[in-house]
This record gives C-alpha cells, sequence and structure tokens, in this order.
C-alpha cells in the first residue's frame, strides 16, 4: 500500500467516524512565539486544548506536516545515520476536544491498524504509564487494552516514556504507545555488545514505536501540582513514514514509497549505489530528507538567510551539500530532486506545485553559491590554522566563524586538525553556536505577543466588532487596565487599556494599524490613541482620559477618527492591488512575506529574487493605477474557508485562519482573504506612487508607497524639489537628469586627479630611500597624510619595487584615525610574516591589524602614537625574524 494511499485511509477512516478532516496547518507557526517550526500534528489545536479557542467541532483528524530541525525538538544531527529520523516527516493524527476519551481512542487506533489496515495482531503490544513522581498508575487505559491484547503483551513505563506535557504548565496526562514487531534479523547494539536485547524497552529498532496516544487529563499549576481537567482531550500522533515502512515490509523509512525514488534520484546524478556503504548510505539519506524538508520550507515562505527560520533552513541546504561534496559531486542537482518530491508530494500538498520555480530556484543557487563557498572555506582553513601551531589547539570562536560563514563543518575541522596534530576546543564551538541560537531565537519571536496585554488570556471577556458598517457607536465600558491591573476608574490626565463592546475601533492586525479616536460618557471626554488585540480576540483600546472620569459599567459613545480610517482603508486597498500587480509583472512565485498599512503609507514585503528595475516598476505602478482609474468595486463576503479557497482566493501560509473567512475581493483583479479595513470601489484610492523598492532579507524585496493624500504630497514635494534644483542649476525644464551626470562626471575626474597628486606628493622622497639595515633585511618606514586604502598600497608596490628586497612600513593618518602598512618584497616572506608584525604595531596606535603573509594593514584611534610605532618597526621586525 503507498503511503498517499495510507494517508488517504487514515482520514476517511476517522472522517467516517465522525471527525472532521482539518488541513495541514503552515511549518511556519502563526501566533505562537515558542515554536521554531511546526513539529506536531496538536500545534494548530494548541488554544483549543487549552480553552483559549473553540471550534465548531469536538473531534478534528489531519495529516500534518512537521519540521524538527531547532529548538528543543531537534533531529537535524542524527538525520541519515538512522533509518527512522528526519528533518521533516508527516504526523497522522486524530484529535478529542472534550468528546471521547481513552476508550474510544484506543479502539480508534486498534481498529484501524488491524481491520483497516490489516496489520498482523500478534506483531503489536501497547505500552502505558505504570505510575510515577506521586501521579498514579493508568489503571483505565491497562484495562481497556486487556480487550485487545493479553497482559503479558502490555508494558509499563514511567514518566519519561509514557507522560506528556504541555509545557512546565498546562494541560497533560498519561500516554499509550502501540509498538510493531519487525523481526529479529534487525541488528541490535546491545546483542553486538554482548548483551541481552532489551526488547520494547530497547533503542533498537526490532520493536517499532508507530502511534502514541495522549491522554491530556490533568492541569498542572505552577506549584506543579495536578488537578483533572473538566473536560479530558485526546491528542493521537503517528509518523506516516514509519507505517508506510511497516505497511510496505521494509525496515527503514528510507526505503518507503514516500523517499526512496528521491534516493534513486540522487543515485542517478552521483554514480553511487544506495547500499555500498555505510558512507554512502548516510549521505544519500541527508540529501533525500534534506531536499524534502528544505522544499516544504520554501513552499511555506521560508527563504535561507543568516536568521531565524531562514537560518535554520540554509543549515538544512548547506548540511546536505556538505554530503553531495563528499560523495564527489561537482554538478548542481537539487532542482531535479525538488522536481521528484514534488511529483510525490504534490497531490497532496499543491503548494509545492503553486512554488516549484521558487523551490528550484532557491535550491539552485544555494547549490551554487556554498559549493564555491565551501571551496574558499576549506583553502582559507587549512591557511589560517597554521597560526595556532605552538598553541596545539584550535580556539572555538574560530571554528564557529568558520561554520558560520563557510558552513564549515567540525567534522572536517576535525580531520584537517588531526593531520596537523591539532586539537578542537569543541566547548568554545559550542558556547559560540548557543549564543547563535539564542539571537536566531530572538529574531523569529512574534511582536504579536505584546506584554502590556500578556494578561488577557486570563480574561473571560467578549467584544463585538461594529466597525466594518460602523464608524461610531454606542457601548459599555466592560474593564479598565493600567500596568497589567484591573481598575475601576481612569481620572483626566490617566491612561489605560480599555474594553468597550460593541466597538467600532479596529484593532490593529493583518499588517493594519488600530484605529484612533475619541469617546464620551455622562462625566468623561477621552481620547483613544490605539487600539489593539488581546487573546481570546479581546479588543482594547488605549485611552486618555482628557476631562471627568471614566469609570467600567459607564455607557459611552464613541468615534473613530473618519479621516485616518478612509486614508488606511485606502492604503489596504492599494496592498492588495500592489500584491496582484506584483504577480502579474514579476510571476505567480511572489507571496507576500509581511505589509504595513497605515494611514500615510504602506509597506508590503514579498518573495522574489532580484532587484526590480525602473521599468518593471514603472510597470507594476501603471497596473495599480489602470485598477483604480477603472473605479472597480470592492466587494467583502463571510464564508467558509474550503469555500473561498476554491473560488482562488489568495491565504498566507504563515496566517491561522478560522473555519469562516472573510473575502476581500477587487472585481475582476484581486481575491484574497482579509480581515482588515477597505474602500468599497477603487477610484477612492486616488492615485498610488511607489518611493522605494530594496531588498530585507536573501529572497525578500520590500515596496513602501503611497495612495490618496499621501501620493499627492509626495508627488507634490518631489515637484517642488526639481524646480528648485533646475533653478539652483540655472537649467531649463527635463534637463536635470543630464546636468547631474555631467556634474557627477566632472567630480569624478577631479577627484582622480587629486588622487594622483597625492600619491605624487607621497612618492616625491622616492630619488632618497632611507631604509635602515635590519639583521641583512632593508627596513624602510614612510609617514604619509590622508591616503585611501588603494594609494596607500599603490604607494607600497611604488617603494617596494624601488628597495628591491625588504620591508616597506607605511604609517598614514587622518583626522579620525591612525593606519599602518607593512609590505614585504617576496624573496624574504620565507623570513617574516607581514601579519604578525602589523598586530605588533597595531597594539601601539590602540588598535588591531590582518591581511595576508606579504601584505597586511592595522588600524587604530590613538593618531599621536603613529610616529612612535614607526620608530619601533625595525625593533619588532627583528624579534619577529627571531621567533
Amino acid at each position: 500500500m503507498s503511503g498517499s494511499e495510507i494517508r488517504k485511509r487514515f482520514l476517511q477512516y476517522f472522517e467516517r467516524n465522525g471527525h472532521t478532516v482539518v488541513r495541514s496547518s503552515s511549518l511556519v507557526p502563526h501566533g505562537d512565539p515558542t515554536l521554531l517550526f511546526t513539529n506536531a500534528g496538536m500545534n494548530q489545536f494548541k488554544d483549543v486544548f487549552l480553552g483559549i479557542e473553540k471550534k465548531p467541532f469536538k473531534r478534528a483528524t489531519s495529516s500534518q506536516k512537521c519540521v524538527r530541525a531547532g529548538g528543543k525538538h531537534n533531529d537535524l544531527e542524527n538525520v541519515g545515520f538512522t533509518f527512522r529520523h528526519h528533518t521533516f516527516f508527516e504526523m497522522l493524527g486524530n484529535f478529542s476536544f472534550g468528546d471521547y476519551f481513552k476508550k474510544e481512542a484506543i479502539k480508534f487506533a486498534w481498529e484501524f491498524l488491524s481491520e483497516e489496515l490489516k496489520l498482523d495482531k500478534s506483531k503489536m503490544v501497547a505500552t502505558i504509564f505504570k505510575g510515577e513522581n506521586g501521579v498514579e498508575r493508568d489503571n483505565e487505559a491497562y484495562d481497556i487494552w486487556l480487550e485487545y491484547l493479553p497482559k503479558e503483551k502490555i508494558y509499563e513505563f514511567g514518566a519519561k516514556d509514557n507522560f506528556w506535557a504541555m509545557g512546565e504548565t498546562g494541560p497533560c496526562g498519561p500516554c499509550s504507545e502501540i509498538h510493531y514487531f519487525q523481526g529479529n534479523e534487525i541488528p541490535c547494539a546491545e546483542e553486538n555488545e554482548g548483551r541481552q536485547c532489551k526488547g520494547v524497552a530497547c533503542e533498537c529498532d526490532r520493536w517499532l514505536e508507530l502511534w502514541n496516544l495522549v491522554f491530556m487529563q490533568y492541569n498542572r499549576d505552577e506549584k506543579g501540582v495536578l488537578t483533572p481537567l473538566p473536560a479530558p482531550c485526546v491528542d493521537t500522533g503517528m509518523g506516516l513514514e514509519r507505517l508506510s515502512a511497516v505497511m510496505q515490509n521494509v525496515h527503514s523509512n528510507y526505503d518507503c514509497d514516500l523517499i526512496r525514488p528521491i534516493i534513486a534520484e540522487a543515485e542517478k546524478s552521483l554514480g553511487k549505489k544506495y547500499g555500498e556503504s555505510f558512507e554512502v548510505d548516510v549521505a544519500l539519506r541527508v540529501i533525500a530528507d534534506h531536499i524534502r524538508s528544505s522544499s516544504f520550507l520554501i513552499a511555506d515562505g521560508v527563504i535561507p538567510s543568516n536568521e531565524g527560520r531562514g537560518y535554520v533552513l540554509r543549515k538544512i541546504i548547506r548540511r546536505a551539500i556538505r554530503y553531495e561534496k563528499k560523495l564527489g559531486l561537482k554538478q548542481t542537482i537539487f532542482p531535479n530532486m525538488a522536481e521528484k518530491v514534488i511529483e510525490i508530494m504534490g497531490e497532496s500538498y499543491p503548494e509545492l506545485i503553486e512554488n516549484r520555480n521558487k523551490i528550484e530556484s532557491i535550491l539552485k543557487r544555494e547549490e551554487e553559491v556554498f559549493s564555491s563557498t565551501l571551496s574558499i572555506g576549506l583553502e582559507k582553513f587549512e591557511s589560517s590554522i597554521k597560526e595556532f601551531t605552538c598553541q596545539g589547539i584550535v580556539p572555538g570562536e574560530f571554528l564557529f566563524k568558520f561554520y558560520d560563514t563557510y558552513g564549515f563543518p567540525l567534522d572536517l575541522a576535525k580531520d584537517i586538525a588531526d593531520e596537523k596534530k591539532l586539537k578542537l576546543d569543541t566547548d568554545g564551538f559550542e558556547k559560540a553556536m548557543s549564543k547563535q541560537r539564542e539571537l536566531a531565537k530572538a529574531s523569529w519571536k512574534k511582536e504579536e505577543d505584546f506584554s502590556e496585554l500578556s494578561f488577557s488570556s486570563s480574561l473571560s471577556l467578549k467584544t463585538e466588532f461594529v466597525g466594518y458598517e460602523n464608524l461610531s457607536s454606542e457601548s459599555q465600558t466592560l474593564a479598565i487596565f493600567v500596568k497589567n491591573q484591573k481598575v475601576e476608574t481612569l481620572k483626566k490626565g490617566e491612561s489605560g487599556w480599555v474594553v468597550f463592546s460593541p466597538t467600532p475601533f479596529y484593532a490593529e492586525g493583518g499588517g493594519q494599524v488600530g484605529d484612533t479616536g475619541n469617546g464620551e460618557s455622562s462625566a468623561s471626554t477621552f481620547l483613544v490613541k490605539d487600539t489593539k488585540k488581546g487573546a481570546k480576540n479581546i479588543f482594547f483600546s488605549f485611552v486618555e482620559v482628557v476631562d471627568g472620569e471614566l469609570k467600567e459599567g459607564d455607557s459611552v459613545k464613541l468615534y473613530v477618527n473618519e479621516a485616518l480610517r478612509r486614508n488606511t482603508e485606502a492604503h489596504h486597498t492599494a496592498t492588495h492591488l500592489l500584491h496582484y500587480a506584483l504577480r502579474e509583472t514579476l510571476g505567480s512565485h511572489v507571496k507576500q512575506a509581511g505589509s504595513l498599512v497605515s494611514p500615510w503609507r504602506l509597506r508590503f514585503d514579498f518573495h522574489h529574487f532580484s532587484a526590480i528595475d525602473d521599468d518593471l516598476i514603472f510597470a507594476i505602478e501603471e497596473k495599480v493605477n489602470s485598477a483604480i482609474f477603472d473605479d472597480r468595486l470592492v466587494y467583502k463576503n463571510f464564508m467558509p474557508l474550503d469555500e473561498a479557497l476554491k473560488l482562488g482566493a489568495i491565504a498566507l501560509f504563515d496566517e491561522k485562519y478560522g473555519d469562516t473567512v472573510r473575502v476581500v475581493e477587487v472585481d475582476g483583479v484581486s481575491k484574497e482573504l482579509c480581515g482588515g479595513c477597505h474602500v468599497d470601489r477603487t477610484s477612492r484610492i486616488g492615485i498610488f506612487k511607489i518611493l522605494e523598492e530594496k531588498s530585507v532579507a536573501a529572497g525578500t524585496r520590500r515596496i513602501e508607497a503611497v495612495c490618496h493624500n499621501a501620493a499627492y504630497k509626495a508627488l507634490s514635494e518631489n515637484l517642488t524639489l526639481v524646480n528648485s534644483l533646475e533653478k539652483l542649476l540655472k537649467i531649463g525644464k527635463g534637463q536635470l537628469l543630464p546636468s547631474v551626470s555631467s556634474l557627477l562626471e566632472s567630480i569624478k575626474n577631479l577627484e582622480r586627479e587629486n588622487s594622483q597628486l597625492k600619491l605624487k606628493l607621497a612618492s616625491n622622497s622616492e630619488t632618497k630611500l632611507d631604509a635602515q639595515n635590519v639583521a641583512g633585511i632593508k627596513v624602510l618606514t614612510k609617514m604619509t597624510q590622508d591616503l585611501n586604502p588603494s594609494l596607500l598600497k599603490n604607494l607600497a608596490d611604488s617603494l617596494r619595487e624601488k628597495i628591491g628586497s625588504g620591508v616597506v612600513v607605511i604609517g598614514n593618518k587622518t583626522d579620525e584615525k591612525a593606519s599602518i602598512l607593512v609590505a614585504l618584497t617576496p624573496d624574504i616572506t620565507n623570513k617574516l610574516n607581514a601579519v604578525k608584525i602589523v598586530k605588533e604595531l597595531g597594539k601601539i596606535i590602540g588598535g588591531g591589524g590582518g591581511g595576508k603573509a606579504e601584505i597586511a594593514e592595522a588600524g587604530g584611534k590613538n593618531i599621536a602614537a603613529l610616529g612612535s610605532a614607526l620608530e619601533n618597526a625595525p625593533k619588532i621586525i627583528e624579534k619577529s625574524m627571531g621567533m
């Protein structure tokens, strides 16, 4: 049975048993700052389990895309060396939110495996929680399992294996696992070392854990005390690749039909055979797995970069390239392998097909660039570690620098160090790596978990938003908070977060800023300075009381600042038109990566791989303005998510949507899922103007633009500036560009002449060279002023040529710093090293230096010490010769 068929039958089985089939969420978690990537089926239901979110169903089933390559769950370094570890896998799961519990969960699992899939019942066993740390044994699960298995096939383990918790606090409970016997022919490390296999408890693959059933029946508080949950829940997870391997009677996940064809593609390109050696097998497993995870991550909007999720993706890709190079490959193969991934998985995950070009082009570029970088890194590493010969150990910071800059692996560094009889400071490397992980973690934490409203998750308030139709409303003051504390009253001059319901104020979200405005009660007037959304969809307005007192329970009248809201609406609809124009002009690979919509401007981040030239910018602008001038109607409708997607509405993969969504459609042009505020017809946008296009990260571009009143202001300011420059330069209309070009050319010629004069002046004493003789080597020192690095090097080359053989030391001072350049003639590089000399001289001017053995440079801020450094140069050179 194929992996695709197993996935289909799993979802159909649970659908027949009253479960709602829920599509896989994105690998980029939405609204959960604790997660780097989605790593389990329950992630998208976390708020449901915590009681924060309600669903219209109590039973669900899914096949969830998962990546475990960072954070707490990180399998990256194990991948390739085992048959089971992956960075990407699919987790089949069924979930109950306060509906059924252990009896039904165990029945479903047993029935699906033994009846639906016809797995051999005699080869299956179950495990339960034996009781530990004051928590009682799971007698209920044991008794239920006795209905399906004899007691000798029910094993009991402690909390490490059979008790699950969502975190330090919160829902938790015992779990029960189903294991499948694969046969004694599977190798066991225990037996290889003369000991007996531990059976179900063994780390070998004879007994394969297939399915984990988690029974969330307790809540753990801050003191560690467990109390029963009023509505226990079920969360189960089973790896599709594992189950496919069992069903296809192979002992390795990598031999199942979901992965083996990808390995076959690599075999063809590499000229290697899977099974020919341990080293080849490890490399092929790494490459196949990493291409799978990279393809899915790119499809979900992650782009290789040097921070956050992009940094982890780049690590995955580079690890695959390292193993590719170990097998001697020189050409690019990743795009072909990605095509195989899309062929196998595209029907179930259409985002792969939609992003085919993006996936293949990113992988191709990363493979080409890093292959070159790795070669350079190898050369530099072998050259640089020579300086550690005396110490006998290569520092951890140095190792991490090469790992981070060139992706230079620690195992390769160890091989080279062993040849040189050097040790590695692996502890220092791990410290540097941990520091980088913390920086990466900080970079992907979502801002939406803002501390001001962190208390809101414990509230039971509800707010009704009426601001789509009304910009004013009569409302009630439900609660007031100051510095996270609930208060009864806000007095004149005081500020705090206030919950009104109903409210016309849009809360910041979807890139759109929160509304502002004002309000009044019978005893107060106040300003609304911002509006944000807390947990449980509670709207909070930041209020400053201008007069009187605002009290909890007060009836109020609320007024949105209409002028600002109308400008925001124009910019938001313009953002949708810009997205449409980008996709039409650049290609369907363009996907939104972030946005900001305010009354004064819009900012739109999107995935694209190169700068956009002026002609394309004009074409994009023209498409947006054409849609504006056509006066197209803008429709906003609520509908089921599945229906919206079938109609072609664009959804963001890192956004979390409910079962009912709002679709904003610009007639005949654009259709997107969006909860923001928009104009009724495009003519109200006025005019659209792009201000800037730039890169913000690898593969991510940003456009900043304006429309409506802001566009008029920007165009007016630009025209005023052009008029002023034309008057200043005394030129006619339309002559600004050629006139400025001519001026720049004149400046360039003058700078060139100035540089030549400086070099001539600096070299004017060449006729009389006062070189000292230091232990048989000529040493020439010279002081200069205001020379740039290029002129310094030219002067050094000229002086080296004049002295024929020896050392040239040049000191150069500017208003801001001192610099020293040391240059050797090629014939003495076997006796001296420019880097060692310049580092010592650099200390005198309060700095450091580096470069190559033949020429090196140092810089420092102690300009006054430059003369002393030149005076000491002969002594330092003589000392260096004796080292």
